[in-house]
């Protein structure tokens, strides 16, 4: 079987827009995707065509779109959608990071379509593409431990000690990114998959 090429051009960053959301662990993937523009150089902007903050960067010489919806987690679909669809990409092209209950804190994988796993930002997503086959960056938020106390957990900041682990994740994501970027998936998966 050959090995798995995934041409990735968009990175979308799910979270809350506002300062009361920014340091709540339902806004991982924008932590994510601020580190990744710090990294590499780029700025993001406000962009109301695409509901968003979007920036442009270039990863070993490959150009990626980065987005921060502002349109808030259950309609992240209409920024990615917006964003997919002016510059023509499919939605096998689209990376995005978000967090993760069901992954510890401080842990980081590469998965390839499923499920939304109850997580809105993902659900309106494949809604909206009518596609679960999109990349996800899972970021371990960990779990409250029972189900009723999720929507209450993830809009509130995660423990010193937790974010410092999340935050060690996010830096392990980016530093694979130039794999992804290659289109090296697999071996992008296996680094980030054995790094913590």
């Amino acid at each position: 079987m050959a090995a798995l090429t995934i041409d990735i051009q968009a990175i979308a960053g799910l979270g809350n827009p506002g300062a009361q959301y920014s340091e709540t662990r339902h806004n991982a993937g924008f932590w994510f995707v601020d580190e990744l523009v710090a990294a590499y150089g780029g700025v993001f902007s406000p962009d109301k065509k695409f509901r968003g903050d979007v920036a442009r960067i270039s990863i070993h010489g490959h150009d990626i779109w980065l987005l921060k919806p502002d349109t808030f987690m259950n309609l992240s679909g209409l920024a990615v959608q917006s964003l997919l669809s002016f510059y023509k990409l499919k939605p096998e092209n689209l990376l995005v990071a978000h967090d993760e209950i069901d992954l510890d804190a401080g842990a980081a994988r590469l998965k390839t379509g499923g499920g939304h796993g109850g997580h809105n930002g993902l659900r309106d997503i494949a809604n909206r593409l009518a596609t679960k086959d999109f990349q996800r960056l899972r970021l371990g938020v960990g779990h409250p431990g029972h189900k009723s106390q999720v929507a209450d957990y993830v809009l509130h900041r995660a423990l010193a000690e937790d974010r410092q682990r999340i935050d060690d994740a996010i830096s392990d994501a980016v530093k694979v990114m130039p794999l992804v970027a290659d289109a090296a998936w697999e071996q992008a998966m296996q680094q980030l998959h054995s790094s913590r």
